[in-house]
Parts: C-alpha cells; sequence; structure tokens
C-alpha cells in the first residue's frame, strides 16, 4: 500500500485525503497544520493520518501533497527541500488552480519528482465534496515522470485525468474562470434588466434559468457557433439597437463587449452588409437607435 502524506489540511486536503483513505489503496502518513488541534480533527474527518505541527516530524512517503495557500506552496516547498524529509525519486504535488509546477522547484532540485494536480471541484465543505467528487476532471502538469503515480492516485479516489501542454496552466484556469465565474456575471446582468421589464425574482429565475441550462446544453453539445442563436446571429441590428436604449450605462457596455464578440462568433453566417451594421450598431457610446 502506498503513502501520502497531507501538508495543509483545509477542505481540499481533507477532501482528498478522504478519498485516497476511502479507496483503500493509500494510507495517509502525516497529517501536517498549523496547529496540532486542526491536525487531530482533520485526522478525525479523514480516518488515518498522524497529526503533526512541524515539517520535520514528516514520515517518508510515496506520495506528499502540499494543500497549502497558493502563496505559501513555494516557501514550503524550500523548507520542506531543506528539511531533507523527501527522498529523492518519491513524488510532491500540488492542487493549486493557476500555479506550476516549477512551485516545488527546490523539491525538484533535490530529486523529487514534482507537478501539479487541480481538481475542476468546488470544494466548499469537505463532506459533501466527498460525496459528489467522483467523474471530476483534474488537470496535470511538470515532471512527466510523476505522471503515472498521480493518473494512478486520481483514479482511486474517483477522478479522471487530463494532462495540460507545457506552460498551459494559466490559460487552463482562466478558461475555468470564464466558464464559472462570468457565467454567474451574466446571471446578474440578465436578472437586472428582467427587473427592468416588471418580472418578479421568482419569475425571472425561472425564465432565464431554464433559458441558459438550455443553452448551455446546446452549445456543448452542438458546439458554440451552431447554437447560437438571437438577433445577433440574424443579423438584426434594428433590435440591438432597441436593446441598447434600454440598458444603463454600465450594462450597455458589457452587452457591446459582448455583443462584438457574439457577432465574431456569427460571421460566418452573415453576410458583409449585416456585419457592417451590427459593428456599427454595437459601437461604445450612445445607443445607435
Amino acid at each position: 500500500m502506498l503513502t501520502l502524506n497531507i501538508i495543509g489540511a483545509g477542505r481540499l486536503g481533507k477532501t482528498l485525503a478522504r478519498l485516497a483513505q476511502d479507496s483503500g489503496r493509500y494510507r495517509i502518513g502525516a497529517v501536517l497544520c498549523r496547529s496540532l488541534p486542526a491536525a487531530q480533527q482533520a485526522c478525525a474527518f479523514i480516518g488515518g493520518g498522524e497529526p503533526c505541527d512541524s515539517l520535520q516530524a514528516l514520515p517518508a512517503a510515496n506520495l506528499t501533497l502540499l494543500a497549502v495557500p497558493d502563496g505559501a506552496i513555494a516557501n514550503v516547498a524550500a523548507e520542506l527541500a531543506a528539511s531533507g524529509r523527501l527522498a529523492a525519486g518519491s513524488v510532491a504535488f500540488h492542487a493549486s488552480g493557476v500555479g506550476e509546477a516549477s512551485l516545488l522547484a527546490p523539491l525538484a532540485a533535490a530529486g523529487v519528482h514534482c507537478a501539479s494536480l487541480h481538481p475542476a471541484f468546488s470544494f466548499a465543505e469537505p463532506a459533501r465534496a466527498v460525496q459528489g467528487f467522483a467523474g471530476t476532471r483534474c488537470a496535470l502538469e511538470g515532471d512527466a515522470a510523476a505522471f503515472p503515480a498521480l493518473q494512478d492516485f486520481a483514479g482511486a479516489i474517483g477522478a479522471v485525468p487530463f494532462a495540460l501542454a507545457p506552460g498551459g496552466k494559466a490559460a487552463y484556469h482562466a478558461a475555468l474562470s470564464i466558464a464559472s465565474n462570468y457565467l454567474v456575471t451574466l446571471h446578474d446582468l440578465a436578472a437586472r434588466v428582467a427587473a427592468q421589464a416588471g418580472m418578479a425574482d421568482e419569475v425571472a429565475a425561472a425564465v432565464l434559468g431554464g433559458l441558459m441550462r438550455q443553452t448551455l446544453e446546446n452549445t456543448l453539445a452542438l458546439g458554440p457557433q451552431a447554437a447560437l442563436t438571437g438577433p445577433i446571429a440574424r443579423g438584426d441590428a434594428g433590435t440591438v439597437a432597441r436593446h441598447r436604449a434600454v440598458l444603463a450605462a454600465q450594462d450597455d457596455a458589457l452587452y457591446c463587449a459582448l455583443g462584438l464578440a457574439t457577432a465574431r462568433l456569427a460571421a460566418g453566417r452573415l453576410d458583409a452588409a449585416a456585419q457592417a451594421a451590427l459593428g456599427q450598431v454595437l459601437l461604445p457610446g450612445p445607443s445607435a437607435e
């Protein structure tokens, strides 16, 4: 059975450790937190591991997860390398969404195989996360020599691993942020505009939610170009102008930015005149109605 050490048992660290423990394929070695009581509480949730509050207490392990905040990864890696607690040939990895395996460079210099494994998952509450984690995609990046062990680890905890291109971590995280965060921003924009139409909150939630879910399913199944509908896809500059006329300045600026991007997406189905009309009506500034 392989041994896994956990450094930083927050929501992600506790969840992955519990999943590894429950898989029956890993023994949790040390669970290191800033305080011993926190480490003890984490071990109770995980169902295994030895609580500790010092890097010097780390036992030997096949894998070591640095589940500390992003800003602390490099410093912890340097301290860990200086401690000499990780053997050459073992695997160390972190779970930052945007940080690369290079944050673990001091360990790599000591012969440790270093990588990052980022689950595309929201760890809001460990108990819920454990129940819903199966099938989660995990991005791998770093030393290819670490990949077999981390692919096995991902499979054991119910995840589906995939490799990123070298240097692709920032673009990967930007894509996730756009897909997740900006969808929320779009919902907020649509809800504000719906309120202008006199729609009650519960009615707007039902109408907008149903349409957003249907559109998301369409674009995932058909691709963005085929799934695109609406006035911009039809080249209907008049309707776009009427939309702009009722929007507050801040919302109008966002509508225009998104509209221009949508017009580029729809360009293949519009003639030159329609494209020009849309480009004109979507110019930032006063509505062209």
